[in-house]
Protein backbone atom coordinates (compact mmCIF):
# COMPACT_ATOMS: atom_id res chain seq x y z
CA UNK A 1 0.00 0.00 0.00
CA UNK A 2 1.16 3.48 -0.69
CA UNK A 3 1.41 6.27 2.19
CA UNK A 4 -2.03 8.00 2.32
CA UNK A 5 -3.01 11.53 3.58
CA UNK A 6 -1.03 12.67 6.82
CA UNK A 7 -2.84 13.84 10.08
CA UNK A 8 -1.05 13.52 13.55
CA UNK A 9 -1.40 10.48 15.33
CA UNK A 10 -2.47 8.62 12.14
CA UNK A 11 -0.85 6.32 9.95
CA UNK A 12 -2.90 6.16 6.75
CA UNK A 13 -2.04 3.58 3.74
CA UNK A 14 -3.78 3.69 0.31
CA UNK A 15 -4.78 0.44 -1.13
CA UNK A 16 -6.56 1.70 -4.35
CA UNK A 17 -7.94 5.20 -5.31
CA UNK A 18 -10.37 4.53 -8.49
CA UNK A 19 -12.85 7.48 -10.04
CA UNK A 20 -14.45 8.72 -6.55
CA UNK A 21 -13.45 6.31 -4.68
CA UNK A 22 -10.50 5.50 -2.13
CA UNK A 23 -9.69 2.49 0.37
CA UNK A 24 -7.48 2.89 2.81
CA UNK A 25 -5.93 1.56 5.96
CA UNK A 26 -5.75 3.35 9.36
CA UNK A 27 -3.32 2.72 12.36
CA UNK A 28 -3.41 4.89 15.63
CA UNK A 29 -1.14 3.82 18.05
CA UNK A 30 -2.81 2.95 21.71
CA UNK A 31 -3.12 6.10 23.70
CA UNK A 32 -2.60 8.32 20.63
CA UNK A 33 -5.07 11.10 19.87
CA UNK A 34 -4.69 12.37 16.13
CA UNK A 35 -5.01 15.65 14.92
CA UNK A 36 -8.14 17.71 14.40
CA UNK A 37 -9.49 16.97 10.79
CA UNK A 38 -12.24 16.47 8.19
CA UNK A 39 -12.56 14.82 4.88
CA UNK A 40 -13.44 17.64 2.87
CA UNK A 41 -16.45 16.64 0.38
CA UNK A 42 -16.01 13.04 1.13
CA UNK A 43 -18.51 10.47 3.16
CA UNK A 44 -16.50 7.93 5.14
CA UNK A 45 -17.45 4.87 5.93
CA UNK A 46 -15.20 2.76 7.92
CA UNK A 47 -15.04 -1.05 10.06
CA UNK A 48 -12.69 -1.45 13.15
CA UNK A 49 -10.22 -4.68 12.09
CA UNK A 50 -8.65 -4.36 15.66
CA UNK A 51 -8.84 -2.09 18.69
CA UNK A 52 -10.80 0.68 19.71
CA UNK A 53 -11.69 4.40 18.84
CA UNK A 54 -13.45 6.99 19.96
CA UNK A 55 -14.61 9.61 17.49
CA UNK A 56 -14.60 13.02 19.46
CA UNK A 57 -16.25 16.06 17.64
CA UNK A 58 -16.06 19.93 17.15
CA UNK A 59 -18.66 22.11 19.23
CA UNK A 60 -18.65 19.28 22.20
CA UNK A 61 -21.07 16.82 20.48
CA UNK A 62 -20.79 13.02 22.17
CA UNK A 63 -17.75 11.29 21.59
CA UNK A 64 -19.03 8.03 19.62
CA UNK A 65 -16.75 4.72 20.91
CA UNK A 66 -16.60 1.73 18.06
CA UNK A 67 -15.32 -1.21 18.80
CA UNK A 68 -13.16 -4.17 16.44
CA UNK A 69 -15.85 -5.39 14.22
CA UNK A 70 -17.89 -2.41 14.50
CA UNK A 71 -18.86 -0.09 11.24
CA UNK A 72 -19.09 3.72 11.52
CA UNK A 73 -19.91 6.25 9.10
CA UNK A 74 -18.28 10.28 9.09
CA UNK A 75 -20.65 12.65 7.15
CA UNK A 76 -19.36 14.93 4.81
CA UNK A 77 -16.88 18.21 6.21
CA UNK A 78 -17.54 16.93 9.82
CA UNK A 79 -14.78 17.81 12.13
CA UNK A 80 -13.77 15.39 14.78
CA UNK A 81 -10.60 13.54 15.70
CA UNK A 82 -9.63 9.73 16.65
CA UNK A 83 -8.94 8.61 20.13
CA UNK A 84 -7.11 5.32 20.83
CA UNK A 85 -8.26 4.81 24.35
CA UNK A 86 -6.56 1.26 24.81
CA UNK A 87 -2.89 2.65 25.72
CA UNK A 88 -1.56 -0.63 25.09
CA UNK A 89 -3.25 -1.86 21.74
CA UNK A 90 -2.80 -0.15 18.28
CA UNK A 91 -6.31 0.28 16.49
CA UNK A 92 -6.57 -0.42 13.16
CA UNK A 93 -9.54 0.49 10.84
CA UNK A 94 -10.56 -0.24 7.06
CA UNK A 95 -11.93 3.01 5.25
CA UNK A 96 -13.62 4.00 1.94
CA UNK A 97 -13.79 7.28 0.90
CA UNK A 98 -16.63 8.75 -1.27
CA UNK A 99 -16.43 11.69 -3.31
CA UNK A 100 -14.16 14.25 -4.63
CA UNK A 101 -11.46 15.97 -3.29
CA UNK A 102 -8.71 15.93 -0.70
CA UNK A 103 -9.31 13.28 1.33
CA UNK A 104 -8.03 14.83 4.69
CA UNK A 105 -8.65 18.20 5.78
CA UNK A 106 -6.28 19.52 8.84
CA UNK A 107 -7.87 22.06 11.01
CA UNK A 108 -6.79 23.54 14.49
CA UNK A 109 -8.00 22.48 17.57
CA UNK A 110 -11.82 24.07 18.33
CA UNK A 111 -12.75 25.93 20.86
CA UNK A 112 -15.94 25.81 22.61
CA UNK A 113 -17.01 28.78 24.04
CA UNK A 114 -13.32 30.16 24.57
CA UNK A 115 -12.19 26.59 26.67
CA UNK A 116 -10.90 23.73 25.15
CA UNK A 117 -13.02 20.83 24.56
CA UNK A 118 -13.72 18.65 27.78
CA UNK A 119 -12.09 15.57 27.96
CA UNK A 120 -13.66 12.52 29.74
CA UNK A 121 -10.81 11.74 32.53
CA UNK A 122 -12.24 8.09 32.35
CA UNK A 123 -10.20 7.72 29.09
CA UNK A 124 -7.99 10.32 28.52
Amino acid sequence: MGKGEFTEGIVRDKAFEAEGVLFARSRIAGGVKSGWHHHGKRKVYGFIVSGRLRFEYEGGKNPVTVDAGDFFHIPVGLVHRDVNPNKHQEAVVVNIFLGRGPPVVNVPEPQLQGRRLKRNPAVD
